[in-house]
């Protein structure tokens, strides 16, 4: 029977970003990964070159893609609320997505990916400056890096979140960061 190249690779790059997401870079283990996955750790040197490699791989694979497919939807206000929900959705349903790119900018001296993913953020930043009227696109750019950080806040800093707003849940925290959104978008500097 043939080797299934894709089904091992797949198999390493979730393990991989379990482990990652966990412990980061340093703490990851090579042995660890592949034991997880059921592959010989090998498998991990010859696809990925190395740790350093599949960390990329991983974070190329799960965070590149961060903004695709939301789109702005609407005018002023409501439409970057719009883009809050869906953010906070996309993040709320792959939570580690949040501390892969803490780990990134912890562990890493440039971002993995960086032109395909300021790309994506320009498109972004463009369509935000269209359907906000009175904001110029850096002040577009300025609104999506902190919309970026209010929709990652709580998946980063679980303890604060406890510490700050205990009762905080899924629901009320996406409530919170699409008016939180909304209101930013309503300020004209």
């Amino acid at each position: 029977m043939p080797w299934d190249t894709e089904a091992t690779r797949r198999k390493l790059l979730d393990a991989a970003t379990a482990q990652f997401a966990r412990v980061g870079l340093a703490g990851a283990r090579v042995d660890s990964i592949a034991r997880e996955a059921g592959v010989n750790k090998e498998r991990i040197y010859q696809y990925f070159g190395d740790k350093s490699g599949l960390f990329a791989a991983v974070l190329a694979t799960e965070v590149e893609h961060l903004l695709e497919g939301i789109s702005v939807a609407g005018n002023g206000a409501s439409a970057l609320g719009h883009v809050a929900g869906a953010l906070h959705d996309r993040v709320a349903m792959r939570p580690h997505l949040a501390r892969l790119l803490a780990w990134e900018s912890l562990e890493l001296s440039e971002p993995v990916s960086a032109e395909s993913r300021a790309e994506g953020c320009a498109a972004m930043v463009t369509a935000l400056a269209d359907a906000l009227p009175h904001h110029d696109r850096a002040h577009a750019g300025e609104l999506l890096l902190s919309l970026i950080s209010l929709v990652l806040a709580d998946r980063c800093l679980p303890h604060v979140t406890a510490l700050v707003a205990p009762g905080s849940t899924t629901s009320s925290r996406r409530a919170a960061v699409v008016a939180q959104a909304r209101a930013l978008a309503a300020t004209g500097s």
